[in-house]
C-alpha cells in the first residue's frame, strides 16, 4: 500500500543546494530521504533542519543514506533503503554533484578529472534515473487514482549552455545532464511520469566559494539583471513549485533559476 506522505530523494542533499531543496520539501510537507557520501555530519545537521522545518502534525519521514550514486551496487542499495522505509518515491531530485579539483585550461585539462565529473554529474544521474523508473513502472497500479504520478528533476547548471574554457569537464557533465532530461521525458511521459531540468546560476555555496571575488564583481557590473547572489533557498522553491504538480501540462522542460542570466541583451 502506498503510504499518505508524500516522498522525496535528493541526492547529494546534505549541503548547498541539495540542503536548500530538501528544506524546502520538508516545508511543504515532504517527507525527504537526504542521500549524501562523505560529510556525515552536515548531512546529519540537514536531517535535523528538516525534521525541524515539517508542518506541525506532519508524520512526514526525514531519512538519512549514505550511498557514492556513481557506483551501481550503491544505487541499487539506496533505491531499496527508499522503498523500504518510505514505501514509495514520489519524486526524484537529482542533485549530486561536483566541480573541478582544480580549473584547469582546456588545453591542458585531464582525463581523470573529465572521467571523475562524468560518472557523478552525468552517468550517476542516468542510471539512477533509470533504475527508478523502471520501479515506478513495476508498481504505478498501486497509485490511487488522486495521486500524482511520480517526477523527476534533474538539476543541471547555466554551464550547460555556457561556455567555461577553464573547466570544460563540468560543462560537458551538465550538458550531457541536460539531455538525459530531454530524453527520460521522452521515454516517460506516457505513463504520466514527468521529467525536468532545473538550471541554477550563480548561487551562493562552498562549490562557488573559491570564485566569490570574481563573481561578486560581475554581479555588480551587470552579468545578470537580478543584480544579487542566488541562493539554496531559491533553487528549493522551484523544485517544490514542479514537486506540488503545478506544471502538469509539461515535460521537459528548463527551468532557469539564474537571475536572466539567459536573456539575450543588447
Amino acid at each position: 500500500m502506498v503510504p499518505q506522505a508524500k516522498l522525496a530523494l535528493i541526492t547529494g542533499g546534505s549541503r548547498g543546494i541539495g540542503r536548500g531543496i530538501a528544506l524546502a520539501l520538508a516545508r511543504a510537507g515532504f517527507g525527504v530521504v537526504v542521500n549524501y557520501v562523505a560529510h556525515r555530519e552536515a548531512a546529519e545537521e540537514c536531517l535535523r533542519l528538516c525534521e525541524a522545518a515539517r508542518p506541525r502534525g506532519s508524520d512526514a519521514p526525514c531519512l538519512l543514506y549514505q550511498a557514492d550514486i556513481s557506483r551501481a551496487e550503491e544505487r541499487e542499495r539506496l533505491l531499496s533503503f527508499v522503498m523500504r522505509e518510505g514505501g514509495w518515491l514520489d519524486l526524484l531530485v537529482n542533485n549530486a554533484g561536483v566541480a573541478p579539483a582544480a580549473r584547469v585550461d582546456l588545453l591542458q585539462a585531464t582525463e581523470e578529472s573529465f572521467d571523475r565529473l562524468m560518472a557523478i554529474n552525468l552517468k550517476a544521474p542516468f542510471f539512477l534515473t533509470q533504475a527508478t523508473a523502471n520501479l515506478w513502472l513495476a508498481r504505478l497500479g498501486e497509485l490511487p487514482p488522486e495521486r500524482a504520478r511520480p517526477k523527476v528533476i534533474n538539476i543541471s547548471s547555466i554551464s550547460a549552455e555556457t561556455a567555461s574554457s577553464d573547466r570544460g569537464d563540468y560543462c560537458v557533465s551538465k550538458a550531457g545532464l541536460s539531455m538525459v532530461t530531454r530524453l527520460f521525458a521522452a521515454r516517460l511521459a506516457e505513463f504520466g511520469i514527468y521529467v525536468y531540468e532545473l538550471r541554477p546560476g550563480i548561487i551562493k555555496t562552498e562549490m562557488t566559494a573559491p570564485v566569490q571575488d570574481k563573481y561578486e564583481r560581475l554581479i555588480a557590473q551587470g552579468l545578470t539583471p537580478i543584480r544579487r547572489w542566488g541562493t539554496p533557498e531559491d533553487v528549493g522553491r522551484a523544485v517544490v513549485c514542479i514537486a506540488q504538480d503545478t506544471f502538469s501540462f509539461s515535460t521537459g522542460e528548463v527551468m532557469n533559476v539564474d537571475g536572466g542570466f539567459h536573456l539575450r541583451r543588447l
